[in-house]
């Protein structure tokens, strides 16, 4: 048996369990709802180990991190915000 059809094989089958779909148990507004406090606790982490940073209490690395992590945060709240729009001027340029 060839080596890298068998390595195929596995990558196949994670990639095939990470890319399921999830249950649908959860309604938009539920998964929104959640979305939104991860947002936010982001957020507010990241201003904690700032102002620890700030008083000498955290580390610089931990800082770095953390803006990066609530950089990457509001991107992503951008990007989804854009895309709505976007949804929201097709769906008005509809005939009806």
């Amino acid at each position: 048996m060839d080596i890298r059809s068998t390595l195929a094989t596995q990558n196949y089958t994670q990639a095939r369990s990470a890319t399921a779909p999830e249950p649908q148990g959860e309604t938009g507004e539920g998964m929104l709802g959640r979305l939104v406090g991860t947002f936010a606790e982001t957020l507010q982490h990241s201003e904690e180990t700032a102002r620890a940073a700030m008083t000498g209490g955290a580390d610089p690395h931990a800082l770095v991190q953390a803006l990066a992590s609530s950089q990457l945060a509001v991107e992503t709240v951008a990007t989804v915000r854009d895309k709505v729009v976007e949804a929201y001027q097709e769906i008005l340029r509809m005939p009806v």
